[in-house]
């Protein structure tokens, strides 16, 4: 009979809801926890600011988002009146799931000087690019979604250069790009992925292009200069006309 009634208690208890109350306790400790690391697991923040007593962050709303989805993170620099907070660091979630998705670092005089995406969302970074003298520079790609680049975009001046790419996935590049004002100028392949070129492809097509260009300005100059010309020259004399 004991038994009995030790089963009906039981059976009420877990019926009454107390199962449930199992969970909270889990519930809470997840909100300790976003109050602890001041960023919740979800957010992937990848700036350095959590616990750190001499940064400051600032949050804003996006175009196109209800919520704050923009985070700048300052470092406080300098004593008494000389202290002033320098930008370090800025995410944003770009398409608005609550996820981080894009990430910029900066140098001690505020330039940009690296920054990190996850493109496709998948939650690994799959874009890597950095800058001088606050201009872009080099640009890595993770093609086949491993977490490491096979793609390597330089630039000079703004302008890109050079092109790298590793088609095999061995680590080494096997294709390569030259550039000149933004037109292919010529590529190499590494045919035996020895790490050296083997065959220079040459774009013989745009070069055909140019010259075809180049022959077309030739000609519009041409033809301007011979107008500019009569249009200078004197006119006729009337008899000269009448006698025509």
């Amino acid at each position: 009979m004991k038994k009995l009634w030790l089963t009906i208690v039981t059976t009420l208890l877990v019926a009454s809801g107390c199962g449930s109350n199992e969970k909270k306790p889990a519930a809470s400790a997840a909100n300790g926890d976003r109050v602890t690391r001041g960023v919740s697991a979800a957010d992937r923040s990848r700036c350095d600011f959590v616990g750190r007593n001499d940064r400051e962050t600032v949050e804003t709303a996006g175009p196109g988002s209800v919520t704050p989805n923009i985070r700048r993170v300052f470092a406080l620099v300098g004593e008494g009146e000389d202290r002033h907070r320098v930008i370090v660091c800025r995410e944003v979630d770009t398409n608005l799931d609550g996820v981080k998705d894009v990430v910029r670092t900066y140098t001690d005089k505020g330039e940009v000087a690296t920054e990190l995406a996850d493109s496709n969302f998948d939650g690994i970074i799959d874009t890597w690019i950095t800058f001088t003298n606050g201009r872009r520079a080099k640009v890595e790609l993770d093609k086949n979604a491993d977490g490491k680049p096979d793609e390597a975009r330089y630039y000079m001046n703004g302008k890109l250069s050079r092109i790298q790419r590793d088609e095999n996935h061995d680590g080494r590049p096997d294709v390569w790009e030259i550039y000149e004002d933004g037109h292919l100028r010529r590529m190499g392949v590494d045919l035996d992925h020895d790490g050296r070129v083997d065959r220079w492809n040459r774009d013989e097509i745009l070069a055909r292009e140019e010259a075809a260009d180049e022959n077309r300005k030739a000609e519009e100059e041409a033809k301007k200069a011979a107008a500019e010309k009569a249009a200078e020259a004197p006119p006729e004399p009337t008899s000269k006309r009448q006698r025509k």
